[in-house]
This record gives C-alpha cells, structure tokens and sequence, in this order.
C-alpha cells in the first residue's frame, strides 16, 4: 500500500469516527478498535517504504557495478589500441625488413656491373650512359662508382662516400640509381649528426624524384628526424603526407603505426 492510499484511508476512517462520534459517545472498544486499525495501517505504510528504499539502494549498486564494468572496458580498450598500434609498427618494420633483403639481389647485380665496369678497356663503359649523361674517357663509370660509395657508407666513412654519391649526381644525373644516390647522401649527412643537411637532401629526394621508390623512404626519414628534434606536430604532418601521396608504399604502413605512438 502506498502512502497516498494509506493516508487517504486515515481520511476515510477519521471522517467515519468523526461520524460516530458526532452521533454518540464512542465506547472503549471502538477507540480500541481504531488505534489498531492506525497501527495496521502505519505498518503497512512502513513495509512499503523500506520496499522502496531497498528497491532504491538495489538499483544504485546495479549502476555502480555498471560504471564500474564500463570503466575496466574502457580501460581494457585503449590498451589493447596501444598493444595493437605497437604491433602494427613492429609488422611494418618487418616488412621493411623483408623488402630490404629481397633488394640484395639488386645489390648483387650492381655489384657486377661495377665489376664489368672496372675490368673495361680504357675509354669503353660496361654500361651505356643514360641520354643526357656527361661520360668522360676515363674514371669509373655510374654503377662503380655508385657501389664504391656504397662500400665507403658501409665502412663508416661517410664523408667520402658522400663525395663519390655528389660525383655520381653530377657526372651521371639520369643514372637508374640517381634517387638512391642522392637518400644516401642525406643519410650520410644524418649519420655526421647534421641534421639540418640531411633533412635539405630528404626533401630534395622528394622534389627531384616525387615518383620513385626513394621519395617515400625520404619523407620518412625526414619525419623521423623530426621526431628526434623533438617537433612532434610537424613530425605528424609529414607522417599524414607519407600516407597521403604514397599509400601503397611500406613507409606508408610505418607512417599509420608511428602516427599511434606520437603523444
């Protein structure tokens, strides 16, 4: 019985008390009568208050719980983002891995056309220059003396082989491997801890050669070297402007998953 009903009850039995006794002097046992009659009903109002308030307290812990249940879930969800964007920058990285191991083959095929290019007669190239290409009678032609600088990179001597990759860009401009020649260059620039060189050259790989495999690999690298001159937003961007002109390259894959760990 709710409170309304009883109290509308008390009413109704006032009113008829107030009836009996406007007609007669009430006796003993209908007073009696009508105290027990207002316990009853008191009771009855009491139960179902404590009804209600248990229903009430039940209610707020069935929403705690919830919150409680939505807060673990949530946290369990960003941390299963930031395990999931830390794998996919590790499966990129082997990706890129892999893509690097599979050029040996290419490297190897370099290797040999220095080799033909060395043991030519004087005068005679192994390999045609490309059209507009400035050969000279003598000196190494564009694959030795690509891989020579190569060989320097390698041994750590960066300096020189950055000369040999400026020579090569000079005297060979439209060589098949100019676009990796002119990276190697900012990498050297970048490994004699001169940043601001080798972040010029990334971006010249990029206007010089937009449409060759370097460029992305350049634009890459110069986001990186943000990162590590601790320029977190314009690191960002240019991850954004790997993904964006390149998305089918493997920098592309690593810009996504590096982009998920930028704060």
């Amino acid at each position: 019985m709710s409170t309304r009903v009883a109290r509308r009850a008390l009413l109704s039995l006032a009113l008829a008390v107030s009836a009996t006794i406007g007609g007669c002097v009430a006796s003993k046992g209908d007073i009696r009568l009508l105290q027990d009659e207002l316990r009853s009903m008191q009771a009855v109002s009491a139960r179902a208050d404590t009804v209600r308030r248990a229903q009430a307290d039940s209610a707020l812990r069935a929403l705690s719980v919830a919150q409680d249940s939505m807060r673990a879930l949530s946290a369990r969800f960003g941390n299963f983002q930031a395990a999931t964007s830390g794998e996919l920058y590790d499966m990129a990285r082997q990706l890129l891995t892999i893509q690097e191991q599979t050029g040996l083959s290419q490297r190897r095929l370099q290797e040999l056309r220095a080799t033909l290019e060395e043991k030519a007669p004087p005068g005679v190239t192994a390999t045609p220059p490309m059209p507009g290409d400035s050969t000279k009678p003598a000196g190494p032609g564009p694959a030795q003396l690509f891989q020579v600088s190569v060989d320097q990179m390698r041994r750590g001597s960066f300096g020189v082989a950055r000369s040999g990759f400026d020579e090569l860009l000079t005297r060979f401009p439209r060589f098949e491997d100019a676009p990796a020649a002119q990276l190697y260059v900012g990498q050297a620039y970048a490994e004699e801890k001169n940043a601001t060189a080798a972040d010029s050259v990334y971006l010249l790989v990029v206007q010089r050669y937009a449409t060759s495999a370097e460029a992305p690999k350049a634009l890459y690298k110069y986001a990186l070297s943000q990162l590590a001159q601790k320029k977190p937003d314009l690191a960002k961007q240019v991850l954004q402007r790997v993904i964006r002109e390149y998305p089918r390259s493997d920098e592309a894959d690593l810009a996504r998953a590096r982009l998920g760990t930028i704060k």
